[in-house]
């Protein structure tokens, strides 16, 4: 014979036997008759026999990637159609509740819970609704003002995202926006590269610094706090986290910091890039009130955790090609034996400083230089000797330029000195002190060598080509008559 009326008949599903227990103790005198099954089949047939007042899933020692499991549970919480469905689910692993609430209304009550706030929850669910006219349109009404303050967030987090691309702007603003909901104290984005994470930016309505509060800014995974605090505890998982109580973090000093701070809820949300991608940071939002997050509640904060987490690897592929196209410029500008800038690049450079000393009448001058017998270097010691004898050349003459002075590269053991700023004399100077500087340095492997300068002062009316010609059959007249000396070009 089947039962009739649901009355207050309870139903509680877990595969441990020792929970079950625990939930009979703590609960089971609040119903008139409670059932206690092991899986989602059994619970099934339960109801299939009768009525059952109140459903309670209970998540804990769930694992998240038992899709299986979840599937079950949720076809329980189709078949309820409505009726009073309770979901008790551990802090650290919340990412069912969202996925439980797409099949149906239920409550749900964060593990761990003490006894008597468990009963009293579960009392609640059980107790009748004296108007239930009067509840509907309440609950139409505040569904209304939650839909129209969760669209207000979204509004606000894609206008914070806008045309930024650069990270730890983002980070601000997005945190700026999110602290713009009803009930948000705090908000923080934690930032994770190469197993560290860093707290990128936070927005306090509250006066507390989640640097403070963690004892440091840098390397949180290491911190004491890591196997409690929620937005680690995102990162290390990869799942959303939801704490309706700091006291359940087990934590008693951490605890009455966020209590001090009117902090009461803490909602955590791991950042990707992609779908499935590895997890770039977290989300973190602070309440001041315990709120019953709805399904739609979920869906809009984890939409907006996937676009930051968007923006995010947007600003990091920006900076990665940022980085590329330097190096992409470096690799065409400079020549990676010597550090010298290379000919072409040289040869734009002098142009660009001729026009230049035109433009405001300004001295310049050029040295071209080449290093005498280098062939027998390289005959005499091989070539790896004698591309270290080109990079400590280079060396030596690069540490007595001025900043304003650029060492080129132009062929070979040849290179070019722009020197800006300077007469006629002072570039007659300078070369002595390169030639000087050059004959007595130490080369790596080899002997001393020499080097052979020709100089030149640039006039008004010159241009690159003509002025690197002058320069340069000056070396060579500086090398016909003995090398190791300076010729002025005429």
């Amino acid at each position: 014979m089947s039962e009739s009326g649901p009355g207050r008949i309870g139903l509680f599903v877990h595969p441990e036997a020792a929970r079950r227990d625990l939930f009979r103790a703590a609960c089971g005198e609040s119903f008139d008759r409670l059932y206690l099954v092991d899986t989602a089949s059994a619970a099934v047939e339960r109801m299939a026999r009768g009525a059952v007042g109140l459903l309670v899933l209970d998540l804990a020692g769930s694992m998240p990637g038992d899709t299986a499991q979840l599937a079950a549970l949720s076809m329980l919480v189709r078949t309820r159609n409505g009726a009073p469905t309770m979901v008790l689910c551990p802090y650290a692993h919340t990412a069912w509740l969202p996925e439980l609430l797409a099949h149906g209304p239920l409550q749900y009550a964060i593990l761990p819970l003490p006894a008597p706030q468990l009963r009293s929850a579960v009392e609640a669910l059980l107790r009748a609704v004296p108007d239930a006219q009067a509840l509907a349109r309440q609950q139409l009404l505040d569904k209304e003002r939650e839909l129209r303050d969760l669209l207000t967030l979204q509004r606000s987090v894609q206008r914070a995202m806008a045309q930024v691309d650069d990270g730890a702007r983002l980070a601000a603003q997005v945190c700026a926006a999110l602290c713009s909901y009803p009930g948000v104290r705090h908000t923080a984005l934690l930032r994770q590269r190469e197993g560290n994470v860093a707290v990128l930016a936070q927005e306090s309505r509250n006066h507390l610094d989640l640097v403070r509060l963690l004892e440091r800014g840098e390397d949180l995974l290491a911190s004491p706090f890591a196997d409690v605090f929620p937005p680690l505890l995102a990162v290390r998982s990869g799942e959303p986290v939801l704490l309706d109580a700091p006291e359940k973090m087990g934590d008693p000093a951490l605890a009455l910091a966020l209590h001090e701070r009117g902090v009461r809820m803490v909602l955590a949300l791991p950042l990707r890039g992609e779908q499935g991608g590895p997890v770039l940071g977290a989300i973190c939002v602070m309440f001041d009130r315990v709120v019953q997050l709805s399904r739609e509640g979920f869906a809009c904060f984890n939409s907006l955790a996937q676009s930051i987490g968007s923006g995010l690897a947007m600003s990091d592929l920006k900076q990665q090609n940022e980085a590329l196209a330097a190096r992409l410029t470096e690799l065409a500008t400079f020549d990676p034996l010597t550090g010298a800038i290379n000919r072409r690049a040289g040869e734009e450079l002098l142009a660009a400083e001729i026009r230049r000393a035109r433009r405001y009448g300004i001295p310049l001058a050029i040295i071209a230089l080449g290093i005498d017998n280098f062939r027998c270097v390289n005959d005499a010691y091989g070539y790896p000797i004698g591309d270290g004898a080109l990079r400590a050349v280079a060396q030596t003459i690069q540490s007595r330029l001025r900043a304003s002075d650029t060492l080129v590269r132009m062929r070979g053991e040849e290179f070019l000195v722009v020197a800006t700023h300077t007469g006629a004399a002072e570039v007659r100077r300078l070369a002595e002190k390169l030639r000087e500087a050059v004959a007595g340095t130490q080369l790596p492997g080899c002997d001393h060598v020499t080097i052979s300068l020709g100089v030149a002062h640039v006039a008004p009316d010159e241009g690159a080509t003509s002025a690197i010609d002058r320069v340069d059959t000056a070396m060579r007249g500086a090398k016909r008559a003995g090398r190791n000396c300076v010729e002025v070009a005429g």
